[in-house]
């Protein structure tokens, strides 16, 4: 069957012009004619919500149960080998479409969103998620969906679909980390340069990582892959060094922000009693906006849990002006 949508099937949703436009259209012609997605994209008027100030940033907490299907997913290798994989074109519901993105992607309506607008862009082809080589279409993405976040969640990172590559991306004005980015970078000094782009420290809401600011796609590509070699020589993990990115187009310029990790999931998660906290942070935690699928956990957290639960995920503050230096090197 044919998955992509043609100019005259959009043709009826669509407002506007440019690639954004076309993927809200797919949206709207998603939630009439894919039955999941519009159950849970409805049920997003009931998600609660509340925020708390961390470092002078606001962050938010929210109530979203159709996520537990991804904060509690087993991404072991046994798990993973016995269920198909749902990102692969064969094993789509009939019933979800998509736009062609590039040659080798496809942009897919999220139907368990967070976003009032949430997409996943899986590679065509079956194949690891593994970011090295692929930040050019990252930002290529970004130029494209000049009105939204693109993010990735690394392998053990978050991603639910460790065994097929893969982006997300959300409307802006969602998260806290792009919608306040122009005043932490104001507060802000480039570390170093590499090449035309210019690097940042920094730490929202206590959340270490480095920013790439740059107009030039490859000089951020070359830079980020800087990064990447140096934390794969110190890391023990193998396949990919522990990593989420959130990225978006920012005035004439395109920003890419890195969080390094330590950890997969905090001590919260697998601990019993009232001490457990059902919170596995993947990129969009680590942008501003905190997803807990389970009640008892929304009605509990705190900024201190919060603030805990990022000091133990993510590499510590020497650690990433040491990453720095490497890349200005």
């Amino acid at each position: 069957m044919n998955r992509i949508l043609t100019d005259n099937e959009l043709k009826p949703f669509l407002q506007g012009s440019g690639f954004s436009a076309n993927a809200r259209a797919l949206l709207a012609q998603q939630r009439i004619h894919f039955p999941l997605a519009a159950k849970f994209y409805g049920s997003l008027d009931g998600v609660q919500e509340k925020s708390f100030t961390i470092d002078g940033t606001v962050v938010r907490v929210q109530f979203n149960p159709a996520r537990i299907q991804s904060s509690a997913a087993k991404v072991d290798a046994k798990s993973i080998s016995e269920r198909k994989c749902f990102l692969c074109e064969a094993h789509l519901p009939v019933e979800q479409k998509g736009l062609s993105f590039g040659n080798h992607y496809m942009v897919l309506v999220n139907p368990f969103p967070i976003f009032p607008e949430h997409f996943t862009v899986p590679h065509l082809i079956h194949t690891d998620q593994r970011i090295s080589g692929r930040v050019g279409d990252f930002l290529a993405l970004a130029d494209l969906l000049s009105e939204f976040v693109i993010f990735y969640n690394g392998p053990k990172c978050g991603a639910s679909a460790p065994d097929h590559f893969h982006f997300q991306a959300g409307n802006k004005g969602f998260i806290p980390l792009e919608t306040e980015f122009e005043s932490i970078l104001n507060e802000s000094e480039a570390v170093c340069k590499n090449g035309e782009t210019d690097i940042y420290c920094i730490k929202p809401f206590g959340a270490n990582c480095i920013a790439f600011v740059s107009d030039n796609i490859r000089s951020i590509e070359d830079a980020f892959e800087k990064a990447y070699n140096y934390l794969s020589e110190k890391s023990q993990e193998g396949a990919e060094p522990m990593m989420n990115l959130l990225g978006w187009k920012w005035q004439d310029k395109f920003v890419l922000t890195l969080f390094p990790r330590k950890l997969h999931r905090p001590s919260q998660f697998f601990a019993e009693g009232d001490s457990n906290i059902l919170l596995s942070p993947a990129a969009v935690d680590l942008g501003g906006v905190f997803i807990t699928p389970l009640e008892k956990d929304f009605t509990k957290i705190t900024a201190d849990d919060l603030s805990d639960i990022l000091s133990q995920i993510l590499i510590s503050d020497d650690e990433i002006a040491k990453l720095c230096n490497s890349i200005a090197q």
